[in-house]
C-alpha cells in the first residue's frame, strides 16, 4: 500500500520502519527532520501532512494528546486538505474518545474513512512489533487495513464504532495504573519488612499475583531502572482522560484518581519524563524508604 505516517516520536519511528519492511511505500511528516535510518530504509519525506495525503492512500497519525492530533488533521496544511474521497484516515495516538468522535464525523464528511486505533505495549512494543491495537470504525475499513496492523502489532481487535478505540486504551491505561501502584505498594512493604524485594518478585510471579507488569515494572522498580518507556507526563494526559470521561459519564473511579495523584507528586519532584513504574518513588517518599534499602523488620 501507499501509506502516510504523520508523527516519528519514540513510538512512531520503529511503527513505520516496521511497515517499510513489510513492502509499504511510505510517505512521512514530522515537526522535526526524519530520522535517517527511516530515509536509508526508503521512506520518502513529506514537507506536510497535506503533502502526505495527497500522496498516501492510508494516512497514519502518532502524535502524543488531542490536539496535536487535531492541528495534524485540520490545522494548516494539514491531512484534511489532501484528501480525497475513499481514502482512510487512522488515528494511533491515544487521545479523547468524545474528540475523536467529532474527528471521524469531519473526515467522514469528506468522503473518507476514519479509524481510531490505539496502542498498547510502549517502546519495546513498538520496536518488537508486538503492540496491542484497539480499534474504533468501520468493518471494512478495518479489513483493508489490518495487513497494516499486522506488521505493527500482535493482538489486534477491532472493538465498534469510532471512538470505541480510544475507549478501551483509556480503560487500559486505568488498569495499567492501578496495577504499578499495586505492585509498588507490594514491593516496598516487602522492602520495608526487611525481605529481599528481587526475590519476593520472583516468587509472587509464579502465583496469581503474576502480571506483565510485575514481570517488567516490578524489575524497575528493583533495579531504580526508570528511564522510559512511557513518560509519566503522557499518563497523566490518559488518567486524565479517563477522569474527565467520568466525570461527563457521572462515574467515580477513586483509585484512578489516586494513581493521578502519585503521577502528581511525581512530577512535583521533575519527574514528568520518568517512566510510569517511578510512581512507586511517590510511595517511597511517603514511607522514607526507598525499595531494596536495607530495613531491620518491625517488632
Amino acid at each position: 500500500m501507499k501509506v502516510g505516517f504523520i508523527g516519528l516520536g519514540i513510538m512512531g519511528r520503529p511503527m513505520a520502519a516496521h511497515l517499510i519492511d513489510a513492502g509499504h511505500t511510505l510517505y512521512v511528516h514530522d515537526i522535526k527532520p526524519a530520522p535517517d535510518e527511516l530515509l536509508a530504509k526508503g521512506a520518502i519525506d513529506c514537507g506536510s501532512g497535506r503533502e502526505v495525503a495527497r500522496s498516501a492512500d492510508v494516512i497514519i497519525t502518532m502524535v502524543p494528546d488531542t490536539p496535536h492530533v487535531g492541528a495534524a488533521l485540520f490545522g494548516e496544511t494539514g491531512i484534511a486538505e489532501g484528501l480525497s474521497p475513499g481514502k482512510i484516515v487512522v488515528d494511533m495516538s491515544s487521545i479523547s474518545p468524545i474528540e475523536t468522535k467529532d474527528y471521524a464525523k469531519r473526515i467522514n464528511d469528506l468522503g473518507c474513512v476514519y479509524l481510531d486505533a490505539p496502542v498498547s505495549g510502549g517502546e519495546v512494543g513498538a520496536r518488537n512489533a508486538s503492540l496491542t491495537i484497539m480499534v474504533g470504525g468501520p468493518q471494512a475499513a478495518f479489513d483493508m487495513v489490518k495487513p497494516l496492523f499486522e506488521a505493527m502489532g500482535r493482538n489486534i481487535t477491532l472493538v465498534g464504532g469510532n471512538g470505541d478505540g480510544q475507549t478501551t486504551k483509556v480503560a487500559n491505561q486505568i488498569i495499567v495504573a492501578l496495577t504499578i501502584e499495586a505492585v509498588g505498594e507490594a514491593l516496598l512493604f516487602a522492602s520495608k519488612a526487611g525481605a529481599d524485594p528481587a526475590k519476593v518478585r520472583q516468587a509472587l510471579m509464579g502465583g496469581f499475583a503474576s502480571s506483565r507488569i510485575l514481570e517488567v515494572h516490578g524489575e524497575r522498580m528493583v533495579t531504580r531502572s526508570f528511564d522510559p518507556g512511557f513518560r509519566i507526563e503522557l499518563h497523566q494526559k490518559d488518567l486524565n482522560l479517563a477522569l474527565n470521561g467520568a466525570r461527563a459519564l457521572g462515574v467515580s473511579l477513586p483509585n484512578t484518581a489516586t494513581c493521578q495523584e502519585l503521577f502528581n507528586a511525581c512530577a512535583a519532584q521533575g519527574g514528568k519524563a520518568w517512566d510510569h513504574s517511578a510512581m512507586v518513588r511517590a510511595l517511597e517518599l511517603m514511607a522514607n524508604h526507598e525499595i531494596g534499602q536495607d530495613a531491620a523488620p518491625a517488632v
